[in-house]
C-alpha cells in the first residue's frame, strides 16, 4: 500500500507502510510467536487470517480544525493545528466516502471547529462508524450543549449529503483534555443504533459501544471462536468483555451452544446484545447480558469474601469462557478466579496485547494452549490480535 500522507510525514500512524503486505504479515506472526513461545507450543499454531490490506477500516475518528466555514478533519499536527486526513486509504469505501463529505458539510453548518491551542470554539471531534450494510454513524463531539440547536439544523443538508446516514448524535464533552468523548450522548435520529451484520447476526452498535476495527477480520475471529466451540459441545457459554455479544451470539446461532451469558462494563452494549438476542428469537433465560464488571463475572476476587454470589442470574453452569479484555488484559484477580474454577473446562482468550496475554497465561498454569492465531486487525501496523483455545489439564 502507498500513502501519500505517509510519504509527506504528515502522518506516521501506519508504521508498516511500504512494507510488502506479505512480509508484514510474516513478521507479526513471527513476532507474536515468539512472545508467546513459552506458553504456545508451536505445532498448535494455525495459519494467520488476513483481510485486505487497505479500505478495512470501519470507522474513522476524526479531530476538527481549521476555522468556522473552512473545516479541516484529520489528526492533530504537533503545533495545535490538525492535519488533513479525510484521504486515508484505510477506511471502507462508504466510510471514505461519508469522510470526504464532512468537511464541506461542517463548513456549511456554520459550526466552529475546537482550537486546541486557545481552548475556544465548539466541534471538537468526529466519529463515524460504516456498517457492511453501507449504513452510517455519526458522532459530533461538541464543548457544551449551546451548539445543539445548530446542529439540528444542519441535519437536512446532512441526511441530503449522506443518505446513508441512519444514526446521528451529539457527544458532549465540556471538559479540555486528550479524550475522544464525552459521557453524554444526545440522540439527534430517530435510530439510535446502527445495525452491523456480521454473517448471519444483526449485531447492533451504540453510541459508546466497541466493535472490532476491521469487520472483515473480526467475522473470521468469530467464526473461529465458534468452531471451536462446536468442538467442546459446551452447553453454556460465559463472554467476559463481551461488548455487543459478539462472540455469544454468533455461538448461539450456530448451535455450538445452548446458552450464553455475557457480562460487559457498557450498560449501551449490553442493552444492543440483548436487544440482537431478541431479535434472533433465543428462548427467553438462554441470553442473558448484564452490565458489570467483567472481572467479578466469576464471582469475588480471591481476596474478597468468598460466600458473595456471583454477579447476576446464569443460565446454567458454564463450561466454557470468553474473554475478549483491553490492552490490559483480564489481570491477576480474574486469572486466579478462571484458574480455580474447574468446572471451565476450556477458555478462549481474544488478545490484543501478547504482553497482557503472556502474562495471564502464566498465571493459569491449570490450561494450556490447544490452538491459537493471529487476526490481523490492523495492517500496516505492528497492533495485533490472537485468539487462544485453552483447556484445563
Amino acid at each position: 500500500m502507498q500513502c501519500d500522507y505517509f510519504d509527506a510525514g504528515v502522518c506516521r500512524s501506519c508504521t508498516f507502510m511500504g512494507v510488502p503486505y506479505a512480509v508484514q504479515l510474516a513478521d507479526k506472526d513471527t513476532s507474536v510467536r515468539s512472545a508467546l513461545a513459552a506458553h504456545v507450543d508451536e505445532a498448535v499454531w494455525l495459519a494467520p487470517f488476513s483481510g485486505p490490506e487497505s479500505g478495512f477500516r470501519n470507522k474513522a475518528k476524526l479531530v476538527v480544525g481549521g476555522r468556522r466555514g473552512a473545516t479541516v478533519l484529520g489528526i492533530l499536527d504537533g503545533g495545535g493545528g490538525v492535519a488533513d486526513l479525510t484521504g486515508c486509504g484505510l477506511y471502507e469505501p462508504a466510510l471514505a466516502d461519508a469522510v470526504r463529505a464532512l468537511p464541506g458539510l461542517v463548513s456549511r453548518s456554520g459550526l466552529t471547529p475546537y482550537d486546541v491551542g486557545q481552548r475556544s470554539g465548539e466541534l471538537k471531534n468526529i466519529l463515524v462508524t460504516a456498517s457492511p450494510d453501507g449504513e452510517l454513524m455519526l458522532r459530533f463531539v461538541l464543548r457544551s450543549p449551546g451548539q445543539l440547536p445548530r446542529l439540528r439544523e444542519a441535519l437536512d443538508d446532512l441526511r441530503t449529503t449522506l443518505p446513508a446516514a441512519t444514526v446521528v448524535t451529539a457527544n458532549l464533552l465540556p471538559e479540555h483534555k486528550a479524550v475522544l468523548e464525552g459521557a453524554e450522548e444526545v440522540v439527534l435520529t430517530e435510530a439510535d443504533s446502527l445495525t452491523m451484520r456480521v454473517d448471519d447476526v444483526a449485531l447492533h452498535l451504540r453510541p459508546q459501544s466497541f466493535f472490532q476495527t476491521n469487520t472483515a477480520v473480526a467475522t473470521g475471529l468469530y467464526r473461529q471462536a465458534t468452531e471451536w466451540m462446536s468442538t467442546l459441545d459446551p452447553r453454556v457459554l460465559l463472554d467476559l468483555y463481551c461488548g455487543v455479544g459478539g462472540f455469544a451470539l454468533h455461538a448461539l446461532r450456530a448451535g455450538a451452544v445452548r446458552a450464553v451469558r455475557g457480562v460487559e462494563v457498557s450498560p449501551a452494549a449490553v442493552d444492543s446484545a440483548n436487544r440482537t438476542a431478541t431479535e434472533m428469537g433465543a428462548t427467553p433465560g438462554t441470553a442473558v447480558f448484564e452490565a458489570g464488571d467483567a472481572t467479578q463475572g466469576l464471582g469475588p476476587a480471591r481476596d474478597a469474601d468468598a460466600s458473595s454470589e456471583p454477579a447476576g442470574t446464569t443460565p446454567g453452569s458454564p463450561e466454557v469462557l470468553v474473554v475478549n479484555p483491553p490492552r490490559r488484559g483480564i489481570g491477576a484477580d480474574l486469572a486466579w478466579r478462571i484458574e480455580h474454577s474447574p468446572e471451565l473446562r476450556h477458555v478462549i482468550y481474544s488478545s490484543c496485547n501478547v504482553t497482557s496475554l503472556s502474562r495471564d497465561l502464566a498465571a493459569m498454569p491449570s490450561l494450556r494452549v490447544r490452538s491459537a492465531r493471529l487476526f490481523d486487525m490492523f495492517p500496516q501496523s505492528a497492533h495485533h490480535e490472537v485468539a487462544v483455545l485453552l483447556e484445563r489439564v
